[in-house]
């Protein structure tokens, strides 16, 4: 399973949404969302790292499957991604399809069973939208954190706060108190590099004397 790749952005193909990276000798095809495409539009010709998940995309019965790559800018939105590939009567070429606004929007719509707003993501009809919503709802709190938080090609910025709020869950803190928490861990004016350094601000915020 091929779960990244880097290589440099030689061309970005705007009809099949999908981008080339060179790797060597060797032009890899990688199939991106128009998300990831707005974010690497502006990198033809630089090096770029992108998250992937690997398939088997054809007919099996007649043994013509082709290996296709598809590519995010970050790990969280590869899960994210994944997710979405679960629910009934979706799957990796509709998602693709779909996935046209930032992550933290659409699963704020999934969290607060907004059909309404999922139904105007491109092949995504009420009737998905019912199970996008049942089925997802409750996985969705820590992809809602990357509301404001992501612009093109910079959706890794989020990961530390996704991180830190699963991190805060399992060490016993509801959903609101751990988004309480990073909410005003975001409100810093220092951004912490990784979750340790999160948590240590978190916990030195909650440990203040009170004026």
């Amino acid at each position: 399973m091929i779960t990244k790749i880097s290589g440099t952005l030689e061309r970005i193909d705007h009809t099949a949404n999908a981008v080339e990276l060179a790797i060597g000798p060797v032009v890899h095809e990688v199939l991106v969302t128009e998300l990831v495409r707005r974010g690497l539009q502006q990198k033809i010709g630089q090096p770029v790292v992108l998250h992937t998940i690997e398939y088997l995309e054809g007919n099996p019965g007649r043994g013509n499957l082709v290996p296709r790559l598809v590519g995010f800018l970050s790990e969280v939105e590869r899960e994210f991604f994944d997710l979405i590939c679960e629910v009934d009567g979706v799957g990796v070429r509709k998602a693709l399809r779909a996935i046209i606004r930032p992550v933290g929007e659409i699963a704020t719509a999934i969290e607060e069973q907004d059909a309404k707003a999922l139904a105007t993501l491109p092949g995504i009809g009420a009737a998905t939208a019912e199970r996008m919503i049942a089925k997802l709802r409750r996985k969705m709190p820590k992809f809602a954190l990357l509301v404001g938080r992501e612009a093109p090609g910079e959706a890794a910025g989020g990961d530390v706060f996704s991180e830190t709020f699963e991190v805060l869950r399992s060490l016993g803190h509801s959903d609101p108190d751990a988004r309480r928490l990073v909410d005003a861990l975001r409100a810093e004016k220092k951004k912490p590099k990784d979750v340790q350094e999160a948590l240590e601000v978190i916990y030195r915020q909650m440990h203040k004397p009170r004026a």
